[in-house]
């Protein structure tokens, strides 16, 4: 798939990965790109920045993503590209806040549904179109300090497999782009606790992320890995389940001893 002269939304385009795929969507040549986030004034600065159109939206609310897709489908007659990129993080273990654990399920697994809802109609009327999912190496591997996330990016990985199995014959295409430490502001101050990530450490420049996933788009990936070692990861995980499981204990003590 070549960005140019497609119509794109983009959740979670005020920052971040999302603010740097708007960016470079723009750059090559898009013919629209919307900007859609929760805090309409990024949304709108960002916009202004490429020449797109900003829309305010909460993911987590499905009637807005449905709201959303027809505006823009009424506008440019077509979604070629909607990347489903909004998430959060909150640092918390499995006795979270039941409201944290349930947010975290809104926005980082049925975000995912609802616009799949949405777009899936119109796409495989066409024969055509494309989902980009952002999830997370948290997805694949696993996010030692923080459980509502681990466990939402597992089903945001697993959603994305499911849709590729159930519609790649029928000329949706689906990739789930999986990186580890990105310099965000996610990353920076994770849920609000003010304290460093410990994948600050090897962390990805955003706009390294949006390169990695253009280059995945036009190779069609199902994943996209902008940290390559991840996939050596996940291999050695399947090879030896138990071997992984211990080296992760081993990272989870060194890394809830730091604060990170």
């Amino acid at each position: 798939m070549e960005v140019k002269d497609q119509v794109i939304v983009v959740t979670g385009g005020g920052s971040g990965i999302g603010r740097a795929l708007c960016e470079r969507f723009a750059a090559d040549g898009a013919s629209a790109v919307i900007v859609a986030d929760l805090h309409e004034t990024n949304a709108r600065e960002v916009a202004a920045a490429i020449g797109g159109q900003a829309r305010a939206l909460n993911v987590g609310i499905e009637a807005d993503v449905q709201k959303l897709v027809n505006e823009v489908t009424a506008q440019f007659g077509r979604i070629d590209l909607f990347c489903s990129n909004a998430g959060i993080i909150v640092r918390a273990d499995e006795d979270a806040a039941n409201a944290d654990w349930q947010r975290h399920w809104d926005v980082n697994v049925m975000a995912h549904v609802y616009a799949a809802r949405a777009v899936l109609p119109q796409m495989l009327a066409r024969g055509q179109g494309y989902l980009l999912n952002t999830a997370s190496a948290a997805g694949l591997l696993s996010q030692v300090n923080a459980a509502p996330y681990s466990v939402t990016k597992h089903a945001a990985v697993a959603f994305a497999e499911w849709l590729s199995i159930a519609y790649g014959d029928k000329g949706l295409r689906v990739s789930c782009l999986c990186p580890q430490g990105v310099d965000t502001p996610m990353l920076r101050d994770a849920g609000g606790s003010g304290r460093k990530s410990f994948l600050v450490e090897g962390s990805l420049t955003a706009q390294r992320v949006a390169d990695c996933v253009v280059e995945g788009l036009r190779r069609e990936e199902f994943l996209i890995l902008p940290h390559p070692e991840v996939l050596t990861f996940f291999q050695r995980k399947a090879q030896d389940y138990e071997r992984w499981l211990r080296g992760m204990r081993r990272l989870r003590e060194k890394v809830m001893s730091s604060g990170a």
